[in-house]
């Protein structure tokens, strides 16, 4: 990969004496914050989104038969993709024959081929690397990347959360230290909406303002206290925000009835309603939005496609060309596409070998996610694979690039720095944005 446009951390062996320490200080070539010392003087990325739509693919998408087809295997004995690919609207670049509408957009994405990590491949400790972008800790849990935009940047408007969980809640989507002010708002059903935060269907509004003043004059008084008690501040702080997301103004944004029957049709299934919800929210002032796509397992299994998994993937694969396309097409035509950052994320993909059953293991040396809109330099996409997509042969992408990716577009320095009680902690674990995508 060309250096200047995505610098590498350099290799350094460790340990070092202190002789070799120094040498490696004026050389800087020393690790950590000391190796960046040669892009220190570059330019803060001008990112444009204000907003990010992360789609959760949870269970391992499979690269080979979505984002990055090869030669056509069988179920039997040749390794490959298990299904054929079609032309796209960039030059050259094709995707999954089940992937059509996408296809036909994807000068609006950026597709990633070549995101890789080395732990091991299990779907939580997977899942929490790519949503934290660090290992697990003993001493330590670490914010989400939803978490991170959101205590960087905070809702865009009052009266709405900063961040939404679609989808079931979960460590590894959380704030971890950050605290809950950087939590979310978590919901599994569209017709719902958030959980607790519904009103009883008897509590009138002359009842609720009984409550609320009640409430109100109780939190003062024991936040009038001594002082210190950073859990019970928390908690009022928590309780209040609350009270304000169960008002109408919230409410009304989860009516996905309001909107045309066209239009929701061309999100499709329940994955392309979440997603439809999803733009409600951002335009309501949301900041971060996770979409789950593994609620309900239409092909039996979800994204993690052993056995019988294998049989039923064009299925799940269909419902994702719909969702990301009507979401793509919807953006654009409501003048928002630019400024709102579509991520595609999944733990790990799958290799070109069929398994004994007929489906696929697990893969993290090389696998495809996506980014579309967001002010990015679309049109064009990341990385190599070999002809079974399997070893990367160009452009390395690291989950931290990929998150430093991510916050770039919308105005977050890799440099900053976020607080674990007293200890500082970079807001990434060296991630460098893909520089590229960026206008120069």
């Amino acid at each position: 990969m060309n250096q200047s446009n995505h610098p590498r951390r350099p290799e350094v062996a460790w340990p070092l004496n202190r002789r070799q320490w120094l040498g490696s200080c004026a050389a800087g070539t020393l690790g950590s914050s000391l190796s960046w010392s040669a892009t220190a003087a570059e330019s803060e990325i001008p990112g444009k989104a204000d907003s990010c739509i992360f789609l959760w693919l949870g269970g391992g998408a499979a690269q080979i038969d979505t984002f990055d087809p090869k030669r056509q295997g069988d179920l039997a004995k040749k390794p490959g993709s298990a299904y054929g690919s079609i032309e796209t609207a960039i030059s050259g670049v094709r995707l999954s024959e089940h992937l059509p509408r996408t296809a036909a957009l994807l000068d609006r994405c950026v597709p990633i081929r070549t995101l890789n990590h080395k732990v091991i491949d299990e779907h939580g400790i997977a899942t929490n690397i790519v949503h934290t972008g660090r290992p697990t800790s003993e001493t330590v849990i670490y914010p989400s990347i939803g978490s991170i935009v959101a205590h960087q940047l905070g809702a865009r408007t009052e009266n709405v959360p900063a961040y939404v969980l679609i989808g079931y809640p979960n460590i590894s989507r959380g704030p971890g230290f950050l605290g809950s002010k950087a939590g979310y708002v978590y919901l599994t059903d569209t017709k719902a909406g958030p959980a607790g935060l519904a009103a009883p269907a008897d509590l009138t509004t002359e009842r609720r303002k009984r409550r609320d003043t009640l409430l109100e004059r109780y939190q003062t008084q024991s936040l009038a206290g001594p002082k210190g008690e950073t859990s019970l501040a928390d908690y009022v702080s928590a309780a209040r925000i609350s009270r304000r997301l169960a008002g109408e103004e919230f409410g009304k944004v989860f009516r996905l009835e309001t909107e045309p029957d066209e239009l929701r049709a061309s999100y499709g299934g329940e994955f392309g309603q979440r997603c439809l919800l999803a733009r409600r929210l951002v335009e309501a002032g949301v900041r971060f939005v996770e979409v789950s796509h593994n609620l309900n397992f239409i092909n039996g299994t979800g994204w993690d496609t052993h056995n019988d998994g294998q049989k039923k993937q064009h299925v799940l694969i269909r419902e994702l060309d719909n969702a990301l396309a009507g979401l793509i097409e919807d953006l654009e035509r409501r003048g928002r596409l630019d400024r709102t950052l579509i991520a595609l994320g999944t733990e790990f993909g799958r290799p070109a070998e069929f398994d004994a059953g007929g489906g696929r293991g697990h893969q993290s040396t090389a696998f495809s996610v996506i980014l579309a809109g967001g002010g990015l330099r679309t049109g064009q996409v990341v990385g190599t694979t070999d002809d079974l997509a399997k070893k990367i042969v160009d452009e390395p992408v690291s989950v931290p690039d990929y998150h430093a990716t991510i916050l770039a577009a919308m105005g977050v320095s890799r440099r900053t720095e976020l607080k674990a009680g007293e200890r500082p902690v970079p807001i990434t674990e060296g991630g460098v944005p893909i520089r590229k995508l960026f206008p120069s």
